[in-house]
């Protein structure tokens, strides 16, 4: 947990409540003329109330324990607080709501959500789901008062009145200081509902706050750690927001902190991984400053919070009241839950990815998944997606393979070609783009597969990892799909690898070797060519690579690079054995080169660059 840094405002205030005690206490001692006491005692709360105004910010008082208004000490401290801006006081306790999915409780002092609970879900530790609890979260309003006093609706008490409307709950909160002058959070449950529709406004106090200056919503909240590896929890939970015409962004998932300020904002979400807490509103937050805190050094267990977030948003004011209509969400980031709220538009805080990847992850894999796991078991759904796309990129494989293959027919010549320019690597260079021109190859080909490959690469890359339909479903010796496999906790932790042994990455580690021997054979074979890489170095680097990196991934796309592996392996081999013949390869490329090859613009264009260098080097020019 994160220690807390007090401010100078906070100092401050802390000196003012012990300085305020302290007179009290000397006040409440027994003295011989008990009315001159109690005159005095009134002189020191007014004493108080004036220091009050030099402090720029109230205190916050989220850590204090909920005030007894039945202590006569603890209620003066309150009235000498916030009972001077004339709000009468309240009793304290808590109220519920509550539907089939979700259970909320809102607290008389400040009338905020202090516990949500998510009824259907729980962690991995088989405990209940909650996204605030313990003062991990505060929500209130500053204002200025026309005295110039500064005011948070976190240190009023409201008075709670639940009601019904057909099968909906409505609780609302009133911060009165009259019946006909109060500030109102209401709050609307309708049954078998994340949503729950929230309204702040203030009735009869266009004489008593300040119009010229800002009034702000502070929402503040400590995402709380649900999933088995911190890190990897932490690398999928973010601050993301809805501003500038529908336009989504996000803070850093990273950075130790991120700081921003944005106009028009239409939603925040403040994600943790598989679950949200997000608030919207129908009209938009004309700015807001946003704040995203990393609360994860390292891979504890003890750690208990993932990233600290923050917003202040102004409201506006209309004839000195304010009014805002607005949206809590606490539930699962689902795309089949969140699609339901079309038309505030949350189901883009879910990160599907960016542009095209995004688009493929989110209208392709998600639906097709569903659809796979609606009667198959998730682990073999897995799998019968993976056949269906390797299957459907086979002639990718096939041109990739044909490629390979004409540039081992070739590697002969080839061979021959540096040995004889072994000394001129520039003419080298021109006589073997000669030979692939004449031979019609291009050695560019086989990347050209892998290029359009790539997109499907990376949006399962994102699905994975964020698919609700895979949180806690267990396959094999997989207890979650979302989350890391393991057969062997070590007693001790290897850097960038973790404390335990999963076993789907080392399968995929083992295919992806024997796929790099089989696709890199030829290339390694060219390796002496200039600029060529080291093949060789790659083939060993990638296994290890997947090995460590994927070691603390969701092992639902380990199990997927796995099977992918094998049936590209397979492929292959069937595209070897029983479709490419390389004698009739050779036979082609003898006729290609008999037949006058066109050379294309760029072609022509490196061609004649050659020529000059070649030209320059013999001259001896630079």
């Amino acid at each position: 947990m994160e220690e807390k840094k007090l401010d100078i405002n906070s100092i401050i205030g802390f000196v003012l409540i012990f300085g305020i005690l302290v007179f009290m206490f000397y006040q409440n001692q027994p003295t011989p003329e008990e009315l001159e006491a109690q005159k005095a005692e009134q002189e020191k709360i007014d004493v108080a109330a004036e220091k009050k105004e030099k402090i720029s910010e109230p205190v916050i008082v989220e850590e204090q324990k909920p005030i007894n208004l039945q202590d006569s000490t603890a209620l003066a401290n309150y009235k000498s607080t916030v009972g001077a801006f004339g709000f009468t006081t309240a009793s304290a306790g808590t109220t519920i709501l509550e539907n089939e999915l979700l259970l909320l409780e809102v607290d008389n002092k400040g009338g905020q959500i202090v516990e949500a609970k998510m009824k259907n879900f729980v962690n991995h530790d088989s405990i209940a789901v909650y996204l605030v609890k313990d003062s991990n979260a505060k929500f209130g309003i500053n204002f200025s008062t026309s005295d110039n006093r500064v005011l948070n609706t976190l240190d009023l008490f409201f008075e709670p009145t639940l009601s019904k409307s057909g099968d909906n709950q409505i609780l609302s909160m009133k911060a009165k200081i009259s019946e006909n002058q109060f500030l109102e959070y209401r709050y609307e449950m309708k049954p078998n509902d994340y949503l729950v529709d929230f309204t702040v406004r203030s009735q009869g106090l266009n004489g008593v706050i300040n119009s010229s200056r800002p009034v702000e919503l502070e929402w503040d909240l400590k995402a709380m750690r649900h999933d088995k590896s911190v890190q990897y929890e932490n690398r999928y939970t973010r601050l993301t927001y809805n501003h500038e015409d529908g336009k989504i962004s996000k803070l850093s998932e990273s950075s130790e902190l991120d700081e921003e300020t944005e106009e028009e904002i239409k939603w925040l979400s403040y994600r943790q991984h598989f679950f949200s807490s997000i608030l919207a509103t129908d009209d938009r937050f004309k700015s807001a400053q946003l704040r995203s805190k990393n609360l994860v050094e390292e891979e504890t267990k003890e750690t208990l919070f993932t990233k600290q977030y923050s917003t202040k948003a102004s409201l506006e004011l209309q004839a000195g009241e304010f009014s805002q209509n607005m949206y809590w969400y606490y539930g699962p980031t689902d795309v089949k839950v969140l699609e339901d709220y079309e038309d505030l538009g949350l189901v883009e805080s879910i990160p599907f990815g960016w542009g095209i990847f995004g688009w493929i992850n989110r209208y392709v894999f998600t639906p097709f998944y569903t659809f796979l796991s609606s009667f198959l078991p998730y682990g073999i759904a897995i799998i019968v997606m993976t056949i269906i796309v390797r299957l459907a990129l086979s002639p990718v494989t096939y041109k990739s393979y044909l490629s390979q293959a004409k540039m081992k027919v070739l590697k002969p010549e080839i061979t021959e070609l540096n040995e004889k320019y072994k000394d001129n690597a520039m003419k080298k260079q021109q006589e073997t783009m000669k030979l692939y021109n004449k031979a019609g190859v291009s050695p560019m080909s086989g990347c050209v597969p892998a290029l359009l490959q790539l997109p499907i690469f990376y949006s399962l890359f994102m699905f994975f990892p964020t698919s609700f339909a895979l949180r806690q479903k267990s396959f094999l010796w997989a207890e979650d799909l979302s989350s890391y496999d393991t057969i062997f906790n070590l007693p001790f932790a290897i850097p960038f690898y973790g404390d335990h042994v999963s076993l789907f990455p080392i399968l995929a580690s083992v295919a992806i070797f024997f796929y790099m021997m089989m696709t890199t054979g030829q290339s390694m074979q060219m390796q002496q060519q200039p600029g060529m890489p080291n093949m060789k170095f790659i083939m060993y680097l990638s296994p290890v690579m997947m090995l460590f990196f994927f070691n603390n991934y969701a092992s639902g796309l380990s199990l997927y690079y796995f099977v992918s592996n094998l049936i590209t392996i397979f492929i292959m081999l069937a595209i070897k054995n029983y479709i490419l013949d390389e004698d009739k390869i050779h036979a082609q490329i003898q006729e290609n080169k008999k037949k006058p090859k066109k050379e294309n613009k760029f072609q022509k264009k490196m061609r004649e660059m050659m020529e000059q260098a070649e030209a320059q080097k013999k001259t001896g020019k630079r």
